[in-house]
């Protein structure tokens, strides 16, 4: 179901080294018209926006983002002053384009990137907006991302439970997004590396169709990366797919001396 294979990539260490495995893959749905996720999976980024507002507005937003980052990546210099200048790029092209004029356009942006820096590498997640990131790890599944939501922030002040959250009338709108109006710098999460981690980067339409335990369930059952993603993505759909889907699904292996989770 996915356009591509998965990817293997394999990262140096001083002690060993690291061996990646991803896989992605974005749709429609079977209720939008027009895709306004857009995707980028290219070592050590790997990033899922989902573009809001009227028309193509949306389209344009999501899209602007990952050109933007996909140039930090090209360049090999991917680090949060990288990545806010690219966003800050991104907000003068969404601004830039008549479509865009709707206030409600703009993009979530969300995913996690390698930091090899001078010592020992660690994982960075990066949040604007309620696409998240997953990490299983120990055949866990916890989410490090916090979402950027009314629904979240009414959780968080005790007001509203999970369970109610999930048919909230504003479960769709968020509190920060890469926009013409609103500011580009995301919250960040620092992770060990660890053998044997896989992280799941989605958006919305993702999780409005499958539980926690849903996801994890299809990680369980699929150990390469395309066949997690296709798994997903196609019990997503049966479940509705009332939102455009985007899932990139991330192994990684590491030898020589490596971290061990507790």
């Amino acid at each position: 179901m996915s356009d591509s294979a998965t990817i293997t990539r394999t990262v140096p260490l001083e002690d060993g080294a690291l061996e990646l495995s991803w896989s992605e893959v974005t749709h429609t749905g079977r209720r939008r018209e027009i895709n306004q996720d857009a995707v980028l999976a290219a070592y050590p980024l790997f990033v899922v926006a989902d573009g809001m507002g009227g028309h193509v507005g949306g389209e344009i937003a999501s899209s602007s983002a990952i050109e933007r980052l996909r140039a930090v990546t090209d360049k090999g210099n991917v680090a949060p002053a990288s990545i806010e200048k690219a966003l800050a790029r991104a907000v003068n092209d969404i601004a830039a384009h008549p479509e865009t004029t709707d206030e409600g356009t703009g993009t979530t942006v969300t995913g996690v990137f390698l930091d090899v820096g001078d010592g020992e590498p660690t994982w960075v997640t990066l949040n604007i907006g309620d696409s998240r990131v997953y990490l299983f790890r120990d055949g866990a599944l916890a989410q490090i991302t916090t979402d950027h939501s009314v629904v979240q922030e009414l959780i968080a002040a005790g007001r509203l439970s999970p369970e109610e959250a999930e048919n909230h009338p504003y479960g769709n709108v968020i509190t920060r997004a890469v926009g013409p109006t609103d500011g580009v710098e995301p919250d960040y999460v620092r992770l060990e590396v660890v053998d044997g981690d896989r992280f799941v980067v989605c958006s919305d339409g993702l999780t409005k169709e499958l539980t926690d335990y849903g996801i994890l369930h299809f990680l369980l059952q699929h150990d390469d990366p395309t066949e997690a993603v296709d798994a997903m993505l196609e019990a997503a759909l049966e479940n509705g797919g009332r939102d455009n889907i985007s899932i990139i699904v991330l192994n990684v292996a590491r030898t020589g001396s490596s971290p061990v989770a507790d």
